[in-house]
């Protein structure tokens, strides 16, 4: 094997000849110093709607990311041209790290994890109380989802002229989760949307919800027509001429004093993904009796902790039965 100094002439290294022609491949990335910063608005197989300034920019991801894939909420480095004008593409060479992240699984067997939204600071999971009627479960497994990933829960009722919201307030108040109680009406003349926007002012707030319970007719009321217009153009990417929540979509809030991510309806949540160590994290009063706990315990065993911690006084044990009940949402269907 022969060796080269330190001073050795470029004529003296033997290289690989390149049959395509092309330039040779490398390991050093380069740096793009000059990027400039925006948030991913929606995605649609493989192109990707960003916000830069007040622009609107179409784009995909540089090769050098490699598997690591932006999704909507990322804030992302691009280069290229971010004219926003028509034909023009953008690349995507760097994405900051995520504040949050809200998963799924198609269901809790399925060990392929569907990330959803990045960056979100409150999960808004909106439920019919009546036509369709709740699903309890599917509340759940939202919930777990937001304290796994970091958001905040915020429970968002509709069709309160059908049925009361007493029965799922009293599931819930042990939580100490935000609400807000709409009606038909209210939903439909846009009465609900400042009360719900109360909520959302300043943050970045995803909507989740399955089909019928009104979540896409609250998200068109909370952002106006004038919103809209922003990423409006958005819609054409997708060939059907309008956003049908097939995939999440990022809108702004009159103002700038916020966003409204709306999501596909959803008729599963699943877990797979979820640490269930992660979730004790939201009852900072429960957390500091889990010291004692044996090591990998679920919290819903004989030996746990909590239960003596619960029994001395330092809890309400209305807490430590919401947090179990969130836990074992993973051996339950959504329907039970």
């Amino acid at each position: 094997m022969r060796r080269y100094g330190k001073h050795t002439d470029e004529d003296d290294i033997r290289s690989r000849p390149n049959r395509k022609g092309n330039r040779p491949r490398t390991h050093i990335r380069p740096k793009h110093e000059d990027a400039s910063w925006g948030m991913v608005l929606t995605v649609d197989r493989g192109r990707l709607t960003v916000l830069v300034d007040d622009r609107i920019v179409m784009a995909m991801k540089a090769r050098e990311l490699g598997r690591k894939a932006a999704i909507v909420g990322d804030r992302v480095a691009l280069v290229g041209d971010l004219s926003g004008q028509k034909d023009t593409l953008a690349r995507i060479v760097r994405i900051e790290e995520r504040t949050s992240v809200l998963r799924r699984t198609a269901d809790d067997d399925d060990p392929y994890e569907r990330v959803v939204v990045a960056n979100a600071d409150q999960l808004a999971i909106v439920t019919a109380l009546a036509d369709p009627e709740p699903r309890p479960r599917l509340i759940d497994r939202c919930l777990v989802a937001a304290f796994d990933g970091g958001l905040t829960p915020l429970l968002v009722m509709t069709k309160s002229d059908l049925a009361p919201p007493d029965k799922l307030l009293e599931l819930y108040g042990d939580l100490d989760i935000p609400y807000v109680v709409t009606s038909r009406e209210e939903l439909e003349n846009g009465d609900a949307a400042p009360r719900v926007r109360e909520q959302l002012d300043g943050k970045i707030t995803a909507f989740v919800g399955h089909s019928g319970v009104g979540k896409t007719t609250l998200v068109n009321a909370l952002v106006p027509e004038d919103r809209r217009r922003l990423t409006g153009h958005v819609n054409a990417v997708t060939g059907r001429g309008r956003h049908t929540t097939t995939s999440a979509l990022a809108l702004p809030l009159a103002g700038d004093d916020g966003w409204v991510i709306d999501t596909p309806g959803v008729r599963s949540f699943g877990l797979h993904h979820v640490d269930p160590s992660r979730v004790i994290h939201a009852f900072p009063d429960l957390e500091p009796g889990t010291e004692n706990c044996p090591r990998a315990c679920s919290h819903d065993e004989p030996d746990c902790a909590l239960d003596e911690w619960v029994a001395e006084g330092h809890a309400d044990p209305a807490r430590l039965y919401s947090l179990r009940r969130l836990l074992a949402t993973r051996e339950r269907t959504e329907g039970d």
